[in-house]
């Protein structure tokens, strides 16, 4: 009989988690350095944008104030860029640097970077991917369903909670050279604006360099469960 609970796949689920939490407490702590240290601008995180969006030729883009903590993004759809508590308001060396990480989407956008059209396209198959993929993996695992092909043999429902839940794991990858190009152009721009001094662009690096790694550990987590899924799907057909 089948046991969900109990195989040894979990390890893949168990490092997948370990890597996330290790990204999530790099990144906590180096922005909780460098939030401590104020830039020599003096310039808020809101004000950085501003100069950045419009030295960019960039004018059509409003800056709001959302709540939360690091919850800043930027909203291509309403043409929106969303900085949070510790970012807005904030004239730390991490708070400029993550505004400009945040511009640096707002001019893939106007630019028509590839990677960004592509993981915009993606969106939707990622939501139904996340949601319903592994469902249907267990579901089939656990109810042996299949679809028999008209040219015979047969399609399992686990089968098609993998491919639904690659679609999610693509997303995730085509997000890394998202998130890289636009941490590149902010350092870029924070440099050539005269925002920043050069030391403290080296700061900002390190700021969303440790950002990077938690796409870096979603992406990893990710291909992590699918290779999982791929297994107990493979394992189950072996047992039938």
């Amino acid at each position: 009989m089948f046991g969900y609970y109990y195989d040894p796949t979990y390890i893949l689920v168990f490092i997948g988690a370990i890597i996330c939490m290790v990204a999530s407490s790099r990144v906590n702590s180096t922005y909780r350095k460098y939030a401590k240290v104020r830039a020599r601008s003096g310039m808020t995180g809101a004000e950085a944008a501003e100069r950045i969006l419009r030295m960019s030729g960039i004018n059509d883009v409003q800056i709001q104030h959302v709540a939360g903590d690091l919850t800043d993004h930027y909203d291509p759809s309403k043409k929106v860029l969303r900085l949070s508590d510790s970012v807005y308001g904030s004239r730390s060396v991490a708070a400029i640097g993550v505004a400009a990480h945040e511009c640096g989407h707002a001019l893939q956008h106007k630019e028509g970077y590839l990677p960004i059209k592509i993981r915009s396209m993606l969106v939707p198959a990622a939501n139904l991917g996340s949601k319903l993929g592994l469902p249907l993996v267990i579901l089939g695992l656990v109810l042996g369903f299949s679809f028999t092909l008209p040219g015979g043999g047969y399609f399992s429902l686990a089968q098609l909670g993998i491919w639904i839940f690659s679609l999610a794991v693509l997303f995730q990858i085509v997000t890394l050279p998202v998130e890289f190009n636009a941490s590149g152009r902010a350092l870029k721009m924070l440099g050539s604006y005269g925002i920043m001094n050069e030391d403290e662009v080296d700061d900002c690096k390190h700021v969303l360099g440790a950002a990077a790694l938690t796409y870096v550990a979603a992406a990893a987590s990710s291909i992590l469960q699918l290779l999982r899924l791929i297994l107990l799907a493979g394992n189950r057909r072996r047992d039938d």
